[in-house]
Order: structure tokens, then sequence, then C-alpha cells
């Protein structure tokens, strides 16, 4: 039975990705509410406290905070890229819809790239925002390796369960300006410890 146990638990770390080796202690549970449907969605996220940890630490307390709570995803690229995390998108489709946040923006710390299922910090384009500050709220996933956006975007997490949820919400319909037509809303973001988290993998 030891020898069994053993080698499922390699095998389970053998299906790991890499980037998770540096994950920090703890991980964020996305609960995501699609229109007519009971139960949300689950999404967990691994954070990079070593790499981005100003960046990490500001989105714990924007979880703490219950900020994104009610948020909708409001850009959406089929199987390319999700984005939410703009206070505004509480209120629908509207022009300034993408430009919202906390108040504040977070200093650069680009130092990951960004591979399929990675986390990074929304910006202002360089030619207002020169030294590449992050939105303080704004998040998007990348759904498929984007190399080009390596080098201009602070990574600061991994999605470790559920990107098929979010490759779903990729490809819903959306207006001319991309922001998706179906409600769909993150319903709660809370902090667990990474080590207690039920992820299916």
């Amino acid at each position: 039975m030891k020898t069994l146990a053993t080698a499922l638990f390699l095998a389970l770390l053998a299906a790991i990705p890499a980037r998770a080796a540096n994950l920090g202690p703890e991980v964020a549970v996305v609960q995501i509410q699609f229109p007519k449907e009971k139960l949300p969605r689950q999404v967990i996220i691994g954070l990079h406290d070593d790499s981005a940890p100003y960046t990490v630490e500001n989105f714990k307390k924007l979880i703490q905070k219950k900020f994104y709570n009610g948020l909708r995803f409001h850009r959406a690229f089929p199987g390319t890229l999700v984005q939410t995390g703009d206070p505004a998108s509480r209120r629908g489709q509207g022009d300034k819809t993408g430009t919202g946040g906390p108040g504040w923006t977070l200093p650069a710390e680009i130092r990951l790239k960004h591979e399929k299922g990675a986390i990074a910090m929304a910006r202002l384009p360089d030619k207002i925002n020169p030294a590449k500050n992050s939105n303080g709220s704004q998040f998007y996933v990348c759904l498929a390796p984007m190399p080009k956006f390596d080098g201009q975007y602070t990574v600061f997490g991994t999605v470790l369960e559920g990107l098929d949820v979010l490759e779903e919400i990729s490809k819903a319909p959306t207006n001319s300006d991309d922001f998706p037509l179906p409600k769909i809303r993150i319903k709660s973001i809370v902090l667990t410890p990474r080590d207690q988290a039920a992820i299916q993998r």
C-alpha cells in the first residue's frame, strides 16, 4: 500500500506545472456565477508571492475587503484572454468600463512569463504610463501562451483549477467593446491555505 500511495503522490507532483513550484502558501478560491445557473463554478488561483510581492499583497487586501464580489468579466477574447476587476462593470456595459480601479496603481513587478493559465495585471499604455505601473485591481488570464506580453505586464498568479471555466467565458458573445453580453460575475473570492485547497487536476 505504501508503494502505491507513494507512486500516486509522485504522479500528482508530476502533474503540477513547473510554474506552480514557487507559489505562496495561500490560494484564491474564486466562485463565478453564470446566468441561469443555481450554483457558481470554481476557479483556484495560485499566487506568486516571491515574484510579485506588492501585487499579491494588494490582491489579498482587495479580496479581504470583498472588492471583487459582484464584478463582471468585462473583456473576452475566444481561447485567448478574459479580464475582470473593474468596479465600473457592476453597472454593466458602459463607455468607461475597463478604465476603473480602486483609486491607486501598483509598481511594475515584471519577472514572469505569460504562459497558459498565467494571471497578470492590466495597465495603461506606455505612452501615458512609461513606468508600466499596474492598475490597482484589474487583471486578465491567459488562456494560451502570450509571449508578446512578456516584459510588459506584471504576472502575479496562475490558474490551478478551472481554466475550462474561463475558456467558456472567453467564448461568450460580446458587444463591439469585447464586453461579454451574458452577466457573468465574480460571486466571491476567499483566501485559503494551498495545502488545504481541494484542487482537481
